[in-house]
């Protein structure tokens, strides 16, 4: 499994043209979005700085980028290509091969991450203790794992032609319903307590909550571990399923 692992990463990181978009790509949306805030605009109740709210919200939408989009549709490839069928004839176990794939996910999601906020650092004058920097970075990278994990599942879900529609989908509706494009308290009341049930809005609250110097909630975390098992179990699931049919 070590193995398959290292090869996974470093084919991912070979991968010029994706690389590029997934760490570029949120960073431009950045600087863009982050024009129409003021330096001392603040959303929700907690004194959080709207630029600092989008850094964080970037941050995550760039990780999703790498480890949902390039996910799905490369798995799904892969399976029309014979690949996974070559896996088959090894002992690699379905837990092994979704561990694979979602570590070499996770690993093109921090660059992303990093380049983020670098910029809001630099750039964007955000301002927050080193602890903070580093519990941020960690948070939101640890929290790209769940959709590291729906990428595999939908990979094995879906043929290649259908697997970045439907990724997709997944992609851009958690991220509104997440309020990664906008702030959440803009939502009616009702649409945020659902979005609270929803893997995008607890990933960026954890960070969030960083931000203003508080513990990430018992609930957002919950919600993102449930999420986790869920997709990562059904991923495994689907690998063995279709195992079964060759």
């Amino acid at each position: 499994m070590t193995t398959l692992i290292r090869l996974e990463i470093t084919r991912t990181l070979r991968n010029r043209k994706f690389m590029f978009f997934s760490v570029l790509y949120p960073a431009f949306l950045f600087l863009a979005v982050g024009l129409s805030y003021k330096k001392g605009d603040t959303v929700g109740g907690h004194g959080l700085s709207a630029v600092a709210y989008l850094m964080v919200s970037m941050a995550a939408f760039g990780a999703m980028t790498a480890v949902l989009m390039g996910n799905a549709e490369r798995i799904a490839r892969e399976r029309e290509k014979g690949w996974v069928r070559q896996l088959r004839l090894t002992a690699l176990p379905g837990r092994g091969y979704v561990t694979a794939k979602v570590a070499s996910a996770a690993t093109v999601s921090l660059p992303s991450i990093l380049v983020v906020l670098l910029i809001g650092g630099t750039v964007k004058d955000v301002r927050l203790d080193a602890w903070q920097w580093v519990a941020i970075a960690f948070s939101t990278w640890a929290g790209s794992l769940v959709f590291a994990a729906l990428g595999v599942a939908i990979g094995y879900l879906a043929t290649a032609d259908v697997a970045r529609p439907v990724s997709m989908l997944f992609y851009f509706g958690l991220a509104v319903l997440g309020g990664l494009w906008v702030p959440i308290y803009s939502f009616p009341q009702w649409l945020q307590n659902l979005a609270g049930y929803l893997p995008a809005r607890p990933y960026v609250a954890v960070s969030q909550a960083i931000e203003v110097g508080s513990s990430p909630h018992a609930k957002d975390v919950t919600v993102l571990i449930v999420y986790l098992l869920l997709f990562a179990g059904a991923a495994a699931w689907l690998y063995r399923k279709d195992t079964r049919k060759a």
